[in-house]
């Protein structure tokens, strides 16, 4: 066993113990007391669901996540990415074709791996709590979809890497970090208008007191915007969100339709200036900023150690092709991805005070943001009661309750 696979192995090892000490963390901080901020929402049958539901939820993830460490390491101390290079090599001549056969094999073998847990978590965890609203039809058709959107899209951008760093040399990291960059601003701006619709239905929002109080709002805060969106949540589950994606004039508020039926106006209002909040804070520029700055790091870093014989010694590997180079490097940088994300985190925590201030300040209330954040939560069984290493590790969000609090002491 070489350094680069005593690294790696370590590397895994720790980043699944740091994972799981965090979920069982997250289990002991399960509160049996109701915080009191929420007695006028939650019932006590409610609120043990919301922790039954955490704690179903974490000991399937201490399931699957060990299934899936074991399932690594066997297929690779036992030869597995040799073997699946030798049968792509024997499909084709071509570089690039044999990167394509050798990453579509791995995906189609991780497909195989992680349908049963995906089946398990839909059709009986999120069926059990009531969550489920996904057919065995739609299920299918979503998956056929996601993979041919995968084959293509994703197929033709990594054609393009293999052939940059197999044709243009030393500065090959810069031409693939261009390549990227554009790829996800296109992506940006068409994903909105032509991709998600493929997945879910989007209906604008029908005139009436709803459309026009969220008009006045974003007129009063100089916020162009053209359409609000209805997306059928419903679809696939019963949890409530809302979300904005792309820019220009393809730039998209949606609101689940879930979230429309169990929420007042005011409620709603409040939760698109939430919305509205991120883009006029500039987090989704700042967010696009930090991306394309990571995206450069990554390739840099890959070059420097994608032509290092050892490495792929370390996955068994008879010979170096560059393709299974990509996938090895992506182990060995993974502490730098994980403090990475724990740092977009920390920054994504912060930008959600930040958009729940604006809506508050901008509507000149909060009643109608706290109550819509506490009907969120009961509605999607949120863990009240979240342990702090597992919030530094995980949320994207603060903890409901943080929020909440915030929000009563921001100054109107």
């Amino acid at each position: 066993m070489n350094t680069y696979a005593i690294i790696i192995t370590a590397i895994v090892l720790i980043e699944f113990i740091v994972d799981n000490t965090a979920k069982y963390l997250n289990l002991k901080a399960l509160d049996t007391e109701l915080p009191s901020e929420f007695a006028d929402v939650y019932d006590n049958e409610t609120y043990r669901n919301s922790q039954e539901y955490t704690k179903t939820r974490t000991k399937f993830g201490f399931i699957s996540s060990g299934f899936g460490l074991v399932s690594l390491l066997l297929f690779w101390y036992l030869g597995g990415f040799e073997y699946v290079n030798t049968i792509a090599e024997s499909w084709s001549d071509s570089f690039i074709l044999r990167g394509l056969y050798f990453f579509g094999i791995l995906i189609v073998l991780q497909q195989i791996v992680s349908l049963p847990f995906s089946i398990y978590s839909t059709f009986v965890i999120e069926e059990r709590f009531g969550f489920n609203k996904t057919t065995a039809k739609t299920f299918i058709i979503d998956m056929i979809k996601g993979i041919l959107l995968l084959g293509v899209i994703g197929g033709a951008v990594l054609a393009l890497i293999l052939y940059i760093f197999n044709e243009l040399g030393e500065m090959s990291w810069l031409y693939a970090w261009g390549a990227v960059v554009l790829f996800t601003l296109i992506m940006q701006y068409i994903a909105p208008k032509w991709i998600m619709p493929l997945f879910n239905k989007f209906k604008p929002l029908e005139d009436g007191e709803l459309k026009q109080r969220i008009m006045e709002f974003a007129e009063k805060v100089d916020f162009q915007l053209q359409d609000i969106f209805i997306m059928d949540g419903s679809k696939r589950s019963s949890k409530s969100n809302a979300f904005f994606t792309g820019f220009g004039k393809n730039k998209r508020i949606a609101l689940f339709d879930t979230l429309v039926e169990k929420h007042t106006t005011g409620e709603l209002v409040s939760v698109l200036a939430h919305e509205i909040g991120h883009y006029k804070r500039k987090h989704i520029v700042q967010g696009m900023f930090i991306s394309i700055l990571h995206t450069g790091v990554l390739f840099y870093l890959l070059s420097l150690f994608l032509y290092q014989d050892g490495l792929y010694e370390a996955f068994y590997m008879d010979s170096t092709p560059i393709y299974a180079g990509f996938l090895f490097f992506s182990l060995l940088y993974s502490p730098l991805e994980t403090l990475l994300s724990i740092g977009m985190n920390i920054l994504s925590r912060k930008n959600e005070y930040e958009a729940d201030e604006f809506a508050v300040v901008g509507r000149s209330n909060r009643e109608d943001m706290i109550s819509a954040l506490k009907k969120l939560s009961k509605d999607n069984l949120s863990n009240l009661t979240p342990h702090k290493w597992y919030v530094f590790m995980n949320y994207s969000h603060p903890p409901v309750i943080e929020r909440i609090r915030a929000i009563k002491t921001t100054k109107i």
